[in-house]
């Protein structure tokens, strides 16, 4: 059995904005964060973006152009060596009651569900309070918080509420150096 990695998308793998990542051209990765993912693709992992992407509710952007976002995105990784296996994101606001936004483990439970995927052997990695809760929620094994995007901040807040990641990283690329040294074993289940 294949070790499963989930990716938040905005602030992990590229640049976030306040405004949101309405176009492809506002979107710009993060140093090293295609090396990141073609590393865990040589290592042997499966990759799944989990994403919050609200912006199509708030009618800021279209589920057209969010996939042309998505495949720049995959064309970057691809061409650094790496593979996006999937991507799921809710396209709902904050307060739409859905199953699928995160810190909700629904985008998580539906990845699950399609390949069969064992949580014990996963792990979460974002930049947002959201992210590392959903982990939980949703029982991955493993959850890291890195520094970029809103990081920092997330931190505190997690700490606030007494929940801890099982790894803060500078980085995207950084986590994934330290999943890949740390003895998560590629072959249980």
């Amino acid at each position: 059995m294949k070790y499963t990695v989930f990716l938040d998308r905005d602030g992990v793998i590229n640049h976030d904005s306040s405004d949101y990542i309405k176009n492809k051209s506002e979107f710009s990765f993060i140093d090293k964060s295609p090396e990141a993912v073609a590393l865990l693709t040589r290592a042997g992992f499966n990759v799944i973006v989990i994403t919050n992407q609200s912006a199509i509710a708030r009618k800021l952007t279209t589920k057209k152009e969010l996939e042309k976002i998505f495949n720049k995105m995959k064309t970057g990784i691809v061409d650094a060596g790496g593979t996006i296996n999937d991507i799921f994101y809710c396209p709902h606001l904050p307060d739409a009651g859905c199953d699928c936004r995160k810190p909700k483990p629904g985008l998580i439970l539906q990845a699950k569900k399609k390949y069969k995927i064992d949580l014990q052997y996963s792990c979460m990695i974002g930049d947002s309070a959201k992210d590392i809760e959903c982990a939980k929620n949703a029982g991955c094994g493993l959850s890291v918080l890195v520094k970029t995007g809103n990081g920092e901040k997330a931190g505190k807040l997690l700490a606030a509420k007494g929940i801890n990641p099982d790894f803060t990283a500078k980085n995207l690329f950084e986590a994934v150096q330290w999943m890949i040294t740390s003895e998560i074993d590629q072959n249980s289940g």
